[in-house]
């Protein structure tokens, strides 16, 4: 757990930081969507009836990167008599580059997804747009490590890894609230391994990302006033996709072997969705990018489930499956 000289409370700080920021910026960012026409139309495969403004991509970026700036700046005037803002002053310093690349990383994603929103993108650009995300990752050195002996190996596995993620996410926001508060839980699950293993910095981030997406669930679910959309539904994917990588779950002297699988229980249902889904429309003859009705949560509909329920039971099986990475 966290060590006597970094406090539970500056972790709680950013976990609210980034929910009342997100909370507020919501209705703001509603309000420029319809304005500017940012809004997600009734149509095929949609469940609502009425036009429903795209603002939660940038709700959730505000909540993200509003109060990261602020502490840096904060930090950067600290007068360094408190350990746990020291801690965090030097990890910042220390990691800066990376932390700029991962926020430019988050703004680019983010403006990626808006382009898909406004101009539904074709496949082949949204996935080139998403890979030069990635590699801006990996050029900041954001990539994984474990067990990869090769350096360009490392850059490839990062930026498949990176794709994955993003899309699964993308292919979860099929009902309100799931995207949202799959990633809430992710994030949720970071923060406390990070956090265990004495990493300031990336635990603090993950509840910052976790309470921005707190911060918008409310204006989503279980009715919507506000969407995800595509952008949001990206930059979900890209954050756990990097908090996936930041911190080392496996150290050989410390932690059992299987603890290198962490992210994939934290991150079990996206994937095993995206796994589902791609596997039936390539074995349906489908492009594997084009949405159908087949992901677990229309299914439990199926069944007989509210939209509502399967959330909600979609949401527990997550955080049952990420839970057992703490065994």
């Amino acid at each position: 757990m966290p060590s006597p000289g970094f406090p539970y409370t500056a972790y709680l700080a950013a976990l609210a930081a980034g929910a009342v920021t997100a909370y507020v910026a919501l209705p703001l960012w509603r309000r420029w969507c319809l304005r500017t026409g940012l809004v997600d139309h009734p149509g095929h495969r949609k469940i609502h009836a009425t036009p429903v403004p795209l603002a939660g991509g940038l709700a959730v970026l505000s909540g993200l990167l509003l109060p990261l700036i602020g502490a840096a700046l904060l930090l950067s005037l600290w007068p360094g008599t408190e350990s746990a803002a020291t801690a965090l002053a030097q990890g910042m310093s220390q990691r800066a580059a990376q932390i700029a690349a991962i926020a430019a990383g988050a703004m680019g994603i983010t403006l990626l997804g808006m382009l898909d929103d406004r101009h539904t993108m074709t496949a082949t650009r949204k996935f080139t747009g998403q890979a030069a995300v990635a590699v801006l990752l990996v050029a900041a050195d954001v990539r994984v490590t474990l067990f990869v002996p090769s350096v360009a190996l490392s850059y490839a596995i990062t930026v498949l890894w990176v794709l994955t993620v993003i899309n699964a996410f993308n292919f979860m926001d099929n009902m309100n609230g799931l995207c949202a508060g799959l990633g809430a839980i992710g994030a949720f699950l970071f923060g406390v391994f990070a956090a265990a293993a004495d990493q300031y910095l990336v635990a603090s981030l993950a509840f910052l990302m976790c309470g921005a997406l707190l911060g918008f669930l409310p204006h989503n679910f279980p009715e919507a006033r506000a969407f995800l959309g595509d952008s949001g539904s990206h930059l979900v994917g890209y954050m756990l996709a990097v908090m996936a990588i930041l911190p080392p779950f496996h150290r050989p002297e410390q932690t059992p072997p299987l603890a290198v699988l962490t992210p994939l229980l934290v991150l079990a249902v996206p994937l095993a969705d995206i796994a589902w889904v791609v596997l039936l429309r390539l074995r349906m003859g489908k492009p594997f990018y084009v949405g159908d009705l087949n992901h677990l949560s229309h299914r439990l509909v199926r069944r007989g489930l509210t939209k509502r329920d399967a959330v909600l039971l979609i949401w527990l099986l997550a955080a049952l499956i990420g839970s057992l990475a703490l065994l």
